[in-house]
This record gives C-alpha cells, structure tokens and sequence, in this order.
C-alpha cells in the first residue's frame, strides 16, 4: 500500500510536471506578447522596462526555470493585465463561486442521472426507458454553452422565475447549476443505464429475487454498490472540471469564478494567468482522478491497490 502511494505520488508530481512544461512551450510558440496592445500607444523604454519587470527579455530557459523554481513555493506569479494582482489571489477570489457552483452542479448530475438510469434498466425497452434515453441523448446533443441561453429565455425572460447576470444568492445559481448538469446527468444515466442492466441480468441477483426479496431491496443493496463503478469513473473529470469553473457559462451567467480569469487571461495573452489557472485545474484533476482510484477499492473489496503476491 505505501508503494503504491509513493509511484503515484511521483507520477502525480510527473504529470504536473509535464503539464506546466507544455502550456509553458506552448504559450510562448504562439506569436505576440501580452503589450501587443499597448506597442503603438507607449514608448519603447517604458515597453522594455514592463518586460523586463515580468522577466519577458530573458531568454525562455531562464524563464522557465524561474517559473518553476516559483512554483515549487507554491507562488504562481503576478498578472500582468489586472493591475500587478497575484494569479494565487485571483484563484483565492474565484475559486468560491466555482466551487459552489460546480458542487451543486454535481449533486443534480449525480442524483438524477442515477435515479433515472436505475429507471431506465428496470424499465427496459418500456416507455420509461425511451423516455429515459431520449432525454440522455438531448443532453450529450446540447452543449451547456447552448442550454445556457435556453434556460435563460425560458426560465428568466419569459417566466422571469431566476436572476440571471448577477451573483448573491442562491436563486442565482439555479440556471447555472442546471445548464452545467445537464450533460452530466445524460452521461451517468447511460452508464447507469447500462450497468445496471448488467448487475440485474447477474446469478446472485436472480437467487434474491428467488427468494422473494423485494426489487427495491434488492436493487439498494445489491444493484446500485456494483453498477455504480463506471459512474465513479466518470465523476473524476467531471468534478475537477465542475469545480474549478466551467469557462463559458461563467462567462454567460457573470458569475465572478475561475471561469472568467481564465478567459480574460487567453484574451489578453496573461502568462501567469492562463499558465497558473491550468495548473490548478490539473492539479485538481490529478488529485481527483487519484482519489477515485482510492474509492474503487472501498467500494468494491474485488479491486485492490496493491497484487497479491501468488
């Protein structure tokens, strides 16, 4: 077990390594610079010493290695565009109204895409099962940048029953929630779906319904623990990427994330900016994807960290 943490703590710090180094290359490959803009408007002097502020006139090695040796302290540097805020403040800012926002996300995603994933497999080839996998479909068909605008026709302009473009109170977060579980609530009903069907079809699960035991029992403490494996599988991506901001519907709904640093960052060619929100989405992502792998094993007692020696 000790092992096995330590290679996969490696690989993490690996990964990230890899990581920063692409978006690193990367970034600087694309032609321009974050003073494009202002190249026209000031003097050449003042132009230099900007980029000598921020370390633009070293040489990219030099760069690179001052970044990671900042890194390794955890300071993921100033941006340059907002006003010499740090990238670590502008995380700490946005970081509450993703995290909110995608949490909540996630927890319509989860309840309603296994509930009506269960549905579906206990109802198959019924109406409730079409029903089921029709809605799934739309959802994997329709985008959130898409359901977005849809939901705020509907729910806010023509039955103005939500704000929207502001941020305060939970009301507000409704629409949000809703286009960004949208989707994900199609996929774990598929793999709900899918799965359960197969634990149903299973020996074990014809010998309790043999012996009389009601189909509601069976399936809350038999069906549900071993179909839920693949929907645990999905769930690391989904939340890293919930979390730390959905990029595009922050962006529709105004709501002041992570989403929006990021997209400002790109825009205005901020290195730090978009070099330190992709390392903490990734980071996330590796941490969460490590944890799920954890749960596997807690879950089902078939899946082991470690071989046993034979």
């Amino acid at each position: 077990m000790t092992n096995y943490l330590v290679k996969r703590v490696l690989m993490m710090l690996v990964t990230l390594w890899i990581i920063v180094t692409l978006t690193f290359s990367l970034m600087h490959a694309i032609p321009g610079n974050p003073f494009a803009s202002e190249s026209d408007q000031l003097p050449e002097q003042i132009l230099a010493n900007l980029r000598a502020k921020y370390h633009l006139d070293e040489p990219l090695p030099v760069q690179y290695l001052m970044y990671l040796k900042n890194l390794v302290f955890l300071d993921l540097g100033p941006s340059i565009k907002s006003d010499s805020r740090s990238v670590n403040d502008m995380i700490a800012d946005g970081f509450g109204a993703s995290a909110w926002l995608g949490g909540q996300a996630i927890s319509i995603a989860v309840v309603f895409g296994i509930l009506f994933g269960i549905i579906a497999a206990l109802n198959r080839n019924r109406t409730l099962d079409y029903v089921a996998m029709a809605l799934a479909v739309l959802g994997v068909a329709v985008p959130s940048f898409i359901m977005a605008p849809l939901l705020i026709n509907f729910l806010a302009i023509k039955f103005p029953l939500f704000p929207v473009a502001t941020w305060g109170t939970w009301m507000h977060t409704v629409l949000p929630s809703l286009a960004l579980a949208f989707g994900p609530i199609a996929i774990i009903t598929r793999y709900m779906r899918a799965s359960m069907i197969e634990v149903m079809n299973q020996n074990y699960i014809r010998t309790a319904e043999a012996k009389g035991i009601p189909t509601v029992l069976i399936v809350i403490k038999h069906g549900i623990r071993n179909a839920i494996l693949p929907v645990i599988t999905f769930l690391g991506p989904l939340i890293a990427s919930l979390i730390t901001g959905t990029f595009v519907v922050e962006k529709i709904f105004a709501i002041p994330g992570i989403g929006k640093y990021f997209v400002d960052g790109i825009f205005n060619r901020d290195y730090p900016v978009i070099l330190g929100t992709t390392i903490f989405y990734s980071a996330i992502l590796i941490v969460t994807i490590f944890l799920i792998d954890i749960a596997y094993s807690l879950i089902d007692p078939r899946i082991r960290l470690t071989k046993k020696e034979g």
